[in-house]
């Protein structure tokens, strides 16, 4: 039975026994391992694009980015649910359900991936105007999405099973997944884009290659009856009480892409508006700051994915003070990382910018951007935690909640007023400021429900 070998053939009930700091090196620091090389694609991609295409394709694949965040926006909501409920499953030993989650991830994410996909390709053009593309840049910014958005399935699928393994159980598989993928994109890119003057869609066909490779990996363990949850013919392959979990945890991450995919376009336009004849290089500055910062926010995001087995297990265990442990080693971890990135924000930003462009104008509007941008920046580690650890123990709403405070209460106030009075600094100061206020109102947001919602949760596991 799967529910026998789950219980004699994984360690995941060390999640409700092992000290919190070994645990959290054992989950997070593959999961940190796989979004640095991540992020490192990313930027290394942005650099081929930047050297071997020119500085208006930097700009157009900065016009992507909305229609990026989209993208990951209908994957992840199935990915980050179906990794939520699968541990929630877990620690409390419905084995069953927890196997059923592995099909229906499955079908949920062909089923998204195919409506998405397509329809975005009828109107992309029109998307894409109206996400800041010029004529200058629609070249570009076409080409690499027809790419990306064919592939689709493939992504979702890779995307989606990958969360699920490692939320039950296999950390290590999972980061070597999230490598496969990274490593064969970087050795085709510079292939694609230099070697055969593929261009930008060159970049995109080794993104999607990457992923195919990595997709294959992660379908191979799922198919092996040697893992502990894997497809079997008797587990149900679509079921609404699975599927409307999914989406109500998943919901989470779902609007944080699409209110980000809404902000940047407002940022392109400010940019566009706001930097006159150097409006298309204030997008490409905006390109550049933006793969630097994700860069240390996908170091943070690693830390939350090998949060979410511990907390998903310990609180369907009822094991809170673990959960609240768990939580104080996030932040600080979080905080960390993005004080690094401050400094170098702060520090470094023309050899940052000097990566990917030769040109002087690019560099010198991202120096400004750099510097106004990152005054803040140490904070965000713990808003992103705190965003996702509500996620992660399955209260969807207070995620939701703190995603929206800073991206539509704070910062599209901030850009329609700020650039009013100063111009291209008004824009970098508005995400600045966004993430000040956004911090205040998560750490107040966590004390509050610590205090009256877990506390009260404790006090009912006492009773029983």
């Amino acid at each position: 039975m799967a529910q026998d070998k789950i219980k004699a053939g994984t360690s995941t009930d060390d999640l409700g026994i092992k000290s919190i700091g070994s645990l959290l090196a054992q989950y997070s620091i593959p999961a940190i391992i796989a979004s640095v090389a991540t992020s490192l694609y990313n930027i290394i991609d942005s650099i081929f694009i930047g050297r071997g295409v020119g500085p208006m394709a930097i700009a157009g694949l900065a016009i992507t980015f909305p229609l990026m965040n989209l993208v990951a926006a209908f994957c992840m909501v199935i990915a980050a649910g179906g990794a939520a409920i699968s541990s929630i499953f877990l620690g409390q030993r419905n084995y069953q359900r927890a196997t059923d989650v592995v099909n229906n991830v499955f079908i949920l994410c062909i089923i998204h991936s195919i409506v998405f996909g397509g329809l975005t390709l009828l109107f992309l053009d029109p998307i894409l105007y109206f996400f800041g593309a010029t004529e200058a840049t629609i070249p570009y910014a076409r080409e690499f999405m027809k790419v990306i958005l064919f592939a689709t399935p493939i992504a979702y699928v890779f995307i989606g099973l990958n969360n699920l393994m490692r939320a039950t159980g296999y950390p290590r598989k999972a980061m070597m997944s999230a490598l496969i993928s990274v490593v064969v994109n970087l050795v085709l890119a510079p292939i694609f884009i230099f070697k055969l003057k593929w261009g930008i869609s060159g970049a995109a066909w080794a993104t999607v290659c990457g992923q195919f490779t990595a997709c294959i990996w992660v379908m191979t363990h799922f198919l092996s009856p040697e893992s502990s949850i894997h497809f079997r013919r008797d587990n149900r392959w679509l079921v609404w009480t699975i599927a409307k979990r999914i989406y109500a945890i998943g919901l989470s991450p779902f609007l944080m892409n699409v209110t980000a995919c809404v902000v940047v376009i407002f940022l392109n336009r400010a940019l566009l508006d706001y930097g006159g004849n150097d409006g298309n290089l204030c997008v490409g500055a905006y390109g550049i700051i933006n793969r630097t910062t994700m860069f240390f926010v996908m170091i943070v995001f690693g830390v939350t994915q090998g949060m979410q087995p511990i907390l998903g297990y310990n609180i369907g265990a009822g094991n809170f003070s673990r959960v609240k442990r768990t939580l104080r080693f996030g932040i600080l971890l979080g905080v960390i990382i993005t004080s690094i990135g401050w400094i170098v924000g702060e520090g470094l930003p023309d050899s940052v910018s000097g990566l990917f462009t030769a040109d002087d104008t690019l560099v010198r509007i991202s120096r400004e951007g750099f510097r106004i941008y990152f005054i803040c920046y140490p904070v965000v580690g713990a808003q992103i935690v705190i965003q996702n650890f509500f996620q992660s123990v399955g209260k969807p709403k207070f995620s939701i909640f703190l995603s929206l405070t800073r991206q539509l209460l704070f910062l599209l106030p901030f850009l329609l007023v700020l650039p009013r009075f100063w111009g291209i600094p008004g824009v970098w100061a508005s995400m600045a400021a966004s993430d000040i206020l956004a911090f205040f109102v998560a750490i107040a947001t966590i004390s509050w429900w610590i205090r009256h919602v877990l506390h009260k949760m404790e006090l009912n596991t006492k009773k029983i």
